[in-house]
């Protein structure tokens, strides 16, 4: 090295950066990162002057979680149980319903004994009136913000993670808790929901002609009443009890005049509940798409509803007050947010409960707020309307909850013992989490403030004094120990360590100079390692660095230097042979090269802390690199050698080549007078041998076998040719190889045998019946007149002879033939080849199969569609033959697309019939046909997904039928209704679908729906 270069390093490590003093308080100051002096900016300032107790931890205060004085306590969303929790926080504010329940004696033996509670055991709720009883407990005295009711979820088997319908669930919750009271003794627990929820009305028809009525009482625990249309909740109620009337083929029955006749039927209320659920119908099922959707129309209602007016006996009292508002957020019945607003009996006050937060309504009224704007705006929206004093509307609100008015003040409601000592117990173990939780934040604060006094103490120290000893110490550790939410790691240096196992010149810009005094510390506290003292800079490093600049600089006159030099003409053997290629990217290959050893350098010895590469991804890197051709290397042959081709080489100057070498020291080097390499061309004179060869060999075959070629005069089994009692046959296979190769020897390999094993089976006999032969497997054999057969035993290897002999047991009748073959026909392997292929049809991955719109149950055929240019097979087999190998047709999807050929000899002799199809007898799509990509463990319910897409016809509307056969099972899969590849699946739509974009749902469902199927809801 000059010491030029090593002061030049010395001036970098002692330069002073921008920064005046060190303990100038400003967060906004940045680092100067290529400066290993400057200490300023890298996270000193937090601990700098005065700092707040609360930055020296990351614990929220635990009081955040304290319930707070004569507020309600929240339940957590698990998931996607929102819909749970409103109906939870509605039912709590039943008094009548949570004193029932805490009536119910409970069926834990402890409790029952008088035992008391034991302390090392965990309750657990047994059933689910006992879940409510401690959910209800815990909802009224617990301290904590907000309870977990996963052990109430859990008991009903419902999944956390999928939003159900709210109102499905409340009908079967409420029919499971009646159903579990039943069997209680005390009366006013067993029939609590009945008193509370449910009310009578019967279903009223009147006889048009006589006049008779016939009454069906019926109970209801809430009334479902549909919005379309409406405004008002009145108007709702007046449809839900309109009259209807029975005309024509819907007709009744008259039980006195013994005939059907015209008549009217409606419904009658007879009793109400305490507690009136009204269910506005937001969520009904569209028929277009086959799916719900969710109607975001205004409905007015007031909190006083006078019922009295829909009541058949109006003699008595019927004036509710609005208690509940329930909420879905969101446009889509498949996804939103579910809120409950609800009035506290006991103080008249509402309150929003939405999951763990719960909001206090102002002035004792129902404020329904933001939730009526979240609704997506639309075109067609409409807006929202004015509404008086006392009432209100919502386009979101799905249910409405009225209790019956009453002057008698609600009933106090208190938790039995036991269910106290469990409130209790739990509170106790809050109480112990909010005091361990202070704790640690009491902890946190002292070790921040041992640490604040240290960082002040060292960082004072921590630059190095003119002339003192230093150590480097790397930027991102310092800003780690710095920073107060990660204790600090040993230190790491083994990253900026060069491949010499000293400091990477490189890694300077990332590194920080400091004192000795502090770097003792660090590394007596921390460990770590290796230390990098003032003699760690590694001098081969910087020398191998100059000499990359120096050759970076110089690259660009090298350039104009060469270019020069090639112009001038060598004569003799002075010269040297190089690749064109390499020559004319020669500056873009030294440049890359250049790079690479620069980020060897860089790079030698991994990265920083926290950053390392992956290895699989650096050495794929590097064997994709390996694969690229160094300079020079285009002219190597396979051998090593010099190639043969002088049109990718020329000869330049000793004085061009001396230039590049200096760029591509490790270059292939040939002088002007080196020979080619020998085996090349013993190679190249070898090719044109056999190419002359094969030529003669393709014009032989195609002389002696010419009707074989050009397929004409070909024999028929349909149809036997008289002048012969015996056919040979051989695989198609190998008669289209054959012509493939007559056709381009030069481009394709002769075929040298018949391959004849590939007809029969592991013991020899033949795999095709004579019938066979004529029909579905007549595709898969060729048929040879005994004259071209003694022609192929001449030109090809043939291992096994395949004929067909006919016999005629009356000379003068020739229908009276009989046919046998030679060899064998092998019974149990042609049962087992049939077998397989019937497997493969139903065991299809991909395949095309082409769906066909039915337009007046008329399906159009080819000649309907003149117009389409239907190619002939010949045209069709001469474009495959064009195609490069290995280019697939893409209507026709075979798995053995892509391989040479498979024989059908041992275990593999029932693939054989795949291999060998003729392209050009596939199915051909005609107007009306779309071609569809399936495979045959896919449902019906996805293919019709695929036809909506296609079609624009919505499953719903999807009639599909195959071979006369009506498709109806969605969850069947294709493979066991019969879809095989190529199959033609007619579709007749119902209707037409106008607008597309109304089928938005239908992509947010992609399995079908279960509701609660297999949950405790309905009794699992």
């Amino acid at each position: 090295m000059k010491a030029g270069s090593r002061s030049g390093v010395g001036t970098f490590l002692l330069q002073r950066c921008r920064h005046k003093s060190l303990f100038r308080l400003a967060p906004g100051l940045r680092n100067c990162r290529g400066n290993p002096n400057c200490l300023v900016g890298i996270g000193e300032h937090v601990w700098l002057g005065e700092i707040d107790e609360n930055s020296f931890h990351n614990i929220d205060d635990p009081n955040s979680e304290r319930r707070k004085k004569n507020a309600f306590v929240g339940l957590t969303n698990l998931g996607a149980t929102c819909y749970v929790n409103t109906f939870l926080q509605m039912w709590f504010l039943n008094l009548e319903l949570r004193q029932a329940l805490y009536l119910c004696p409970s069926t834990c033996s402890e409790y029952l004994t008088g035992e008391g509670i034991p302390e090392d055991k965990d309750y657990e709720p047994q059933t689910i009136c006992e879940h409510l009883q401690y959910l209800f407990a815990l909802l009224q005295n617990s301290k904590r913000r907000y309870i977990d009711p996963s052990g109430f979820v859990k008991a009903l088997g419902l999944d956390t993670g999928q939003q159900q319908d709210a109102q499905e669930f409340s009908k079967l919750f409420m029919s499971l808790l009646e159903d579990t009271l039943s069997k209680q003794k005390n009366p006013d627990v067993r029939n609590i929901v009945q008193k509370q929820f449910c009310g009578e009305y019967a279903y009223v028809t009147v006889c048009n002609q006589c006049g008779r009525e016939s009454k069906l009482v019926s109970k209801f625990y809430e009334l479902e009443l549909n919005i379309q249309g409406h405004k008002q909740l009145t108007d709702c109620i007046t449809e839900f009890l309109k009259e209807e009337k029975l005309e024509g083929d819907n007709r009744y029955f008259c039980e006195t005049c013994q005939s059907k006749q015209n008549a009217t039927r409606k419904i009658r209320l007879l009793s109400l509940p305490c507690t009136l659920n009204l269910q506005l119908m937001r969520f009904v099922f569209d028929r277009q798409t086959g799916h719900k959707k969710k109607l975001n129309t205004y409905i007015g209602f007031s909190e006083l509803l006078d019922m009295e007016p829909f009541m058949e006996q109006r003699n008595g009292v019927y004036v509710y007050e609005l208690s509940a508002v329930l909420i879905h957020r969101g446009v889509s019945a498949y996804s939103g947010h579910y809120i409950a607003h609800v009035k506290d009996p006991q103080t008249g006050e509402w309150y929003k409960f939405n999951d763990e937060d719960i909001e206090k309504m102002e002035g004792k009224k129902l404020q329904l707020g933001i939730e009526e704007d979240l609704a997506e705006p639309s075109k067609s929206q409409t807006r929202k309307p004015k509404c008086g004093k006392g009432t209100h509307c919502s386009r979101n609100a799905y249910m409405l909850v009225y209790r019956l008015q009453t002057r008698e003040k609600s009933p106090t409601v208190e938790v039995p013992a036991f269910l106290q000592e469990l409130v209790e117990r739990d509170n106790c173990k809050f109480e112990e989490w909010c005091n361990e939780m202070a704790e640690m934040r009491k902890q946190s604060v002292a070790r921040g403030k041992i640490k604040h006094e240290e960082v002040k103490e060292l960082y004072k120290r921590l630059p190095a004094e003119a002339g003192s000893p230093y150590e480097f110490i790397s930027l991102d550790w310092l800003q780690k120990w710095l920073d107060e939410s990660t204790p600090p790691k040993p230190i790491d240096n083994a990253a900026c360590l060069c491949s010499h196992g000293k400091l990477h010149p490189d890694k300077i810009s990332i590194m920080k100079r400091i004192s000795e005094y502090v770097a003792d510390f660090f590394y007596r506290r921390y460990g770590g390692g290796p230390r990098l003292t003032v003699k760690a800079l590694c001098k081969d490093c910087v020398v191998e660095r100059c000499r990359i600049l120096r050759l970076k600089n110089q690259l660009n006159e090298d350039y104009k230097t060469v270019t020069n030099l090639l112009k001038i003409t060598v004569k003799g053997n002075d010269g040297f042979w190089v690749g064109k290629a390499s020559l004319r990217s020669w500056r873009q290959l030294a440049l890359e090269q250049l790079n690479e050893q620069d980020d060897d350098t860089e790079h030698s010895n991994g990265k920083m802390n926290g950053d390392t590469q992956n290895k699989d991804e650096s050495n794929e890197d590097k064997r994709e690199e390996e694969e690229e051709l160094n300079f020079n290397e285009d002219i190597v042959c396979p051998h090593g050698d010099l190639c043969i081709s002088e049109n990718e080489r020329r000869v330049v100057s000793k004085e061009a080549w001396k230039k590049l070498k200096q760029y591509f020291p490790k270059a292939p080097e040939f002088p002007n007078n080196k020979e080619c390499c020998s085996q090349c061309k013993i190679l190249e004179r070898e090719g044109e041998e056999n190419e002359a060869l094969h030529k003669m060999m393709a014009s032989e075959q195609k002389a002696s076998l010419q009707n074989l070629f050009h397929d004409k005069c070909r024999p028929c089994l349909g149809s036997w040719p008289q002048e012969t009692d015996e056919l040979y046959i051989v695989s198609q296979f190998f008669v289209e190889e054959w012509r493939k190769f007559v056709r381009r020897p030069t481009r394709c390999s002769p075929v040298s045998s018949v391959g004849n094993s590939a007809l029969l089976c592991p013991h020899g006999g033949l795999m095709f019946t004579y019938a066979s032969m004529t029909k579905e497997d007549s595709k898969l054999i060729a048929l040879i007149w005994p004259s071209e057969w003694e022609m192929i035993q001449k030109l090809f290897v043939v291992d096994h002879v395949i004929k067909i002999i006919r016999t005629l047991a009356d000379d003068t009748n020739p229908e009276s033939a009989l046919y046998d073959s030679e060899p064998k026909l092998c019974p149990e392997c042609r049962e087992g080849l049939l077998c397989q292929q019937q497997r493969d049809l139903r065991e299809y991955t991909q395949a095309t199969i082409y769906i066909h719109k039915v337009v007046d149950n008329k399906k159009v055929m080819k000649e309907a569609a003149p117009e389409l240019n239907v190619s002939s097979s010949e045209a069709e087999e001469e474009r495959e033959e064009n195609k490069p190998e290995g280019e697939q047709d893409p209507d026709f999807n075979q798995t053995n697309g892509g391989t040479k050929r498979q024989k059908v000899s041992h275990q593999n002799y029932v693939t054989y019939q795949k291999q060998g199809i003729r392209r050009s007898t596939r199915h051909r799509k005609v107007r009306g046909e779309k071609a569809l990509l399936v495979s045959a463990n896919q449902t019906l319910k996805e293919l019709k997904i695929q036809i909506m897409h296609a079609f624009s016809v919505a499953p719903f509307d999807q009639n599909l039928s195959i071979n006369g056969k009506i498709l109806s099972d969605d969850t069947a899969t294709l493979g066991n209704l019969g879809v095989i590849p190529e199959s033609v699946i007619l579709l007749k739509a119902d209707e037409p679908i106008a607008d597309y974009a109304a089928m938005d749902d239908v992509m947010q469902v992609c399995m079908p729906e279960e509701g609660f199927k297999g949950t405790g809801l309905l009794g699992h």
